[in-house]
Formats: structure tokens, sequence, C-alpha cells
């Protein structure tokens, strides 16, 4: 929640607010100053990644183009991990850069958070940020290819791991809830689709897909809820996200 973030964001550098437009005014307030800019220059000196960049916003610009060449920019956020992972006075700079360059996707995880409804507006936003900052720290980089998207899915299926284990620990038995003929709030409006289209396209298979795709389970948790085995649970979504695929395709 709120202390989680908090203790995750650099001393001294910590918002007041977390208003989600508020955590991103910040951070670029804090881009533009002169010593974030000073500290820019040692990043941009001391490795050679970074060396084609005047300034943090001409580099920011860069890494959210939608064109470009991916692999270059993947190779910019390996700089910026490397920055932000090591012990230097330009750690959390790195971490900031980080985290706005990111902020688009991060943004997109938090509306679909919210959407699925994993919590206050307010304790989402936090989550994230949290999450994106650990992420960013602890990062294998030789375990990895594609930093964003690698970043962007863990932080995703985490936090809907813990609203599962939430539930479970509550004694809960969501995975059964997910039957129910009440469909999601309009806001939610992709679950909103699945769950009216879902039993349309796919028959039965409609609880195991909702579960699995909307709510973060394990193909062999619903299985043994829908009292099949792991593997006829896991060649049943198999199967039902062909006949997705092929609906898909015809319609396009």
């Amino acid at each position: 929640g709120h202390k989680k973030a908090l203790d995750a964001w650099p001393q001294g550098r910590r918002p007041m607010s977390f208003a989600w437009h508020e955590i991103r005014d910040h951070l670029m307030t804090v881009s533009s100053t002169l010593d974030f800019h000073h500290r820019f220059g040692r990043l941009r000196d001391t490795d050679p990644e970074l060396a084609d960049f005047s300034d943090p916003a001409a580099l920011l610009d860069h890494l959210q183009q939608v064109q470009g060449d991916p692999e270059g920019k993947n190779q910019l956020l390996r700089a910026l991990i490397r920055a932000a992972q090591s012990d230097g006075p330009c750690s959390d700079h790195a971490l900031t850069l980080l985290l706005l360059a990111l902020w688009p996707g991060l943004d997109a995880v938090r509306q679909r958070s919210v959407c699925r409804r994993l919590g206050a507006p307010e304790e989402i936003a936090a989550d994230v940020l949290a999450r994106a900052t650990e992420a960013f720290r602890g990062l294998a980089l030789d375990r990895v290819n594609r930093i964003a998207a690698t970043v962007l899915r863990n932080i995703e299926r985490d936090m809907l791991r813990a609203e599962r284990r939430a539930r479970v620990s509550k004694g809960n038995p969501y995975i059964n809830d997910l039957t129910a003929q009440q469909a999601p709030d309009e806001s939610a409006f992709a679950d909103l689709l699945l769950w009216h289209d879902m039993p349309r396209l796919v028959g039965e298979d409609a609880r195991l897909v909702r579960a699995v795709a909307l709510h973060g389970f394990t193909q062999a948790e619903v299985g043994a809820v829908l009292g099949l085995s792991a593997d006829a649970a896991r060649k049943r979504y198999q199967r039902a996200l062909r006949r997705l695929r092929k609906c898909f395709a015809e319609n396009v």
C-alpha cells in the first residue's frame, strides 16, 4: 500500500500525494532541475549508451517514440538499470528516468488494475510505483531480453497474484464466484466484453478463460475447481484460445 511505496521511493524525493498524475508531475519537475541535469551529465560520461543525448528530455522523447529501433531502446533501458542498481550518486536519478520512460506502460497497468478493482485508485497507484521501483532495482539483466515488456508484465502478474492470495487467505472461494451471472461494472470495458461474449465464442470453457486471462489464476488452479486435471485444463484453455484467435481473424 502507501507505506510500501514510500519505503521504496528514493530518500528525500518522495511525493507528498499518490494521485497518479501528481506522481508524474513530481517526477517531471525533478528531472528538469539543474542538479538533475548535472547528474545526467555524469551518467552520460560513465555509459557510452547514453552519450548521444544532450539532456533527460531528449532521452525520454527517444524512448517513448512509437517508431525507432526497439533493440536500441532496450540497450538504453539496460544502461539506466545498471545505473539504478549501482551504489553511485546517480542511482536515484536513473530510477526516475526509468519510471518516466515506462510511464505509458505503467499507466496502462494501473488502469487495468482499477478496472479489475484490485484496490482503491490511490492504493493501486502506490502499488504500481513500488513494484516498478523494486523491479528496476532487482532486475537480473543477464536473464532478461526485453526490459520494458518483462517489467510491465511482471508487475501486472504479481498484482493479480497478490489479490488472489488475499482473497484465498480470507477464505473466499473466488474462482467459484467467477461463474456468477452478474457482469462486471460497465467501466471495466474490456472485462465486460469478455464476460458477455466468451460463452458464445468458447462455450463451457468461458469460465476457464475468464479466470485465467482476466483474474490471474493458473490453469491448474481453475481446473481443480472445475474438476479437471492440470493437463486437461491446459488443453481446454489452449483450445479456447485457438477458437478465439480464429474468430478474431475472421472478423478483422
